[in-house]
């Protein structure tokens, strides 16, 4: 396999509470600084200890610990922990936690899903297991989706009918390891009556193209995430690509990283499209774009 389809990840490792050690993929982090000043802010989360001022913006901060149902931090620990300030969904947010441990370099191939007896509320969107340890890889979005739930009455993408029609025939295969991303995609879709699969991963993915491919009802639409355990993203395009029977398939790749490296890879690595955040009517609108550019198997 070429080496633009081996898609190296770094994950910053930290302790929330005890010794279980948490992870997120450093491409979210814009930095890292000792507990600020925090000010209180009415009507906010419980878990969120208020905002703080860095490099002249505001920016609020979320106890991680208390936020992912641990035991929210003592003020004696609050005073010797770090703020993980990340860039996620288009937003900067500042996440507590006890103590940063360490960087470490691994694949997406070496991040296992959570089994599904942990629950859609687990917070984890992968383990990856070393000599000493099983590392739990935190959902930051489904984190945020809690503490910054979506407002009533949440609009809809809007299509005309002709634009329905151009993707009501398309085989349309959805793959995020996200259980938030993974709803809001589908109550989109549902919402407009369009049909189509999901799967929560990389692998699985593929599989469903390779059959779909053989019943001679190839996959016309693909909406993936990129960074996902198993095979993320970047290499399922690639093996699309590498395979004459599916690569007919129109690629959507999305990350909720706001970085211009992430959409230049995607290209690289045979994606027609990729956006920098997880929004639900945005993305529809490329899978219209799309529609625009297959014809779905007869």
């Amino acid at each position: 396999m070429s080496s633009k389809a081996k898609h190296a990840q770094k994950l910053l490792l930290f302790n929330l509470t005890g010794r279980q050690t948490f992870a997120i993929g450093t491409l979210k982090i814009r930095e890292i600084i000792p507990t600020a000043k925090l000010t209180k802010m009415p009507q906010d989360h419980p878990s969120v200890l208020g905002v703080t001022t860095i490099r002249g913006k505001t920016i609020p901060v979320i106890d991680m610990a208390s936020a992912v149902g641990y035991q929210p931090l003592s003020p004696e620990e609050i005073a010797s922990a770090s703020i993980i300030v990340t860039d996620c969904q288009r937003r900067e947010i500042g996440f507590l936690v006890r103590k940063i441990d360490h960087i470490v370099d691994t694949n997406w191939r070496d991040i296992k899903t959570p089994p599904s007896m942990l629950g859609k509320n687990a917070f984890l969107t992968g383990l990856l297991m070393d000599e000493k340890q099983t590392i739990q890889l935190l959902d930051v979005e489904l984190l945020l989706s809690i503490v910054y739930p979506a407002p009533a009455g949440k609009s809809f993408a809007v299509l005309t009918d002709v634009q329905r029609e151009k993707l009501k025939p398309l085989n349309i295969l959805l793959v995020d390891d996200s259980h938030v991303a993974r709803r809001q995609l589908s109550d989109a879709l549902d919402n407009l009556n369009i049909s189509y699969q999901v799967t929560n991963n990389g692998m699985e993915a593929l599989d469903i193209m390779k059959q779909e491919a053989s019943n001679n009802h190839p996959i016309d639409l693909l909406v993936s995430d990129i960074e996902m355990p198993g095979l993320d993203g970047y290499e399922l395009a690639f093996n699309i690509r590498d395979d004459a029977a599916l690569a007919g398939a129109y690629i959507i790749l999305h990350t909720s990283l706001n970085s211009e490296m992430s959409v230049s890879y995607a290209t690289q690595v045979g994606a027609n499209e990729a956006l920098t955040k997880f929004d639900a009517e945005e993305l529809v609108m490329a899978m219209l774009r799309g529609a625009e550019s297959v014809r779905p198997a007869s």
